[in-house]
This record gives structure tokens, C-alpha cells and sequence, in this order.
């Protein structure tokens, strides 16, 4: 059996553990979109042109920042998101092929 079906009856048996690997998985992304985001905050940020981009209120500046801020935590976390499912529909192409090969196989013993 591959990887998908195996934690498919690992969720369907224990619907617990199952709950809370997703929640791990999900503080996982939260966490590197965060870590992502305030990288990319650090390369923004006005000092590395010596301020000469500082807007003229600083207030609408922070706000800039933190709105950029939580958007960027937001992409990163919804690209996580499509990356698994993409993952996951290649492992359920790649049972089918497998599948589909074994039943080839055992017509031409036949």
C-alpha cells in the first residue's frame, strides 16, 4: 500500500490522532509563513536604502508593514495548503497507475 492509503486508515482508525496531526501540521505552516513573512518584512524595510524611501507619515508606514505583514503570512500559508494537495493528488495518480499496472500484469499471466 502506498503512503496515502496508510494514513488514510491510520485517520479513519484514530480519528484523535488524526485531529491532532493536522493541527501539528498547521502550526508547521503558520510557523515557516510567519518566519517567511518577517524575512521578507527585513528586506522591505527602509533601512537597507538609508531610509531614503520613508514615507512622510511613519504611522501610515507601520501600518504598511504589519498589513504586509499578515497578507504575507496569509499567501505563504494557502501556497502550503495547494502544495499539499498537489502531493496528494500525485500520490493518488501514482496508486492508480500502480494499480492500474498490477491488474495488466496479472491479464498477461493469464
Amino acid at each position: 500500500m502506498t503512503q496515502f492509503s496508510n494514513n488514510t486508515d491510520l485517520e479513519k482508525s484514530n480519528p484523535d490522532s488524526s485531529n491532532q496531526s493536522s493541527r501539528r501540521q498547521k502550526l508547521i505552516w503558520i510557523s515557516l509563513a510567519a518566519v517567511g513573512s518577517l524575512f521578507s518584512v527585513f528586506l522591505s524595510w527602509p533601512w537597507w536604502r538609508d531610509f531614503s524611501y520613508w514615507a512622510e507619515s511613519e504611522l501610515m508606514w507601520k501600518i504598511y508593514f504589519v498589513l504586509g505583514f499578515l497578507l504575507a503570512v496569509f499567501v505563504f500559508y494557502v501556497f502550503f495548503r495547494s502544495l499539499r494537495t498537489l502531493f496528494d493528488h500525485d500520490v493518488i495518480e501514482r496508486e492508480e497507475l500502480a494499480n492500474k499496472s498490477r491488474v495488466e500484469d496479472s491479464e498477461d499471466l493469464l
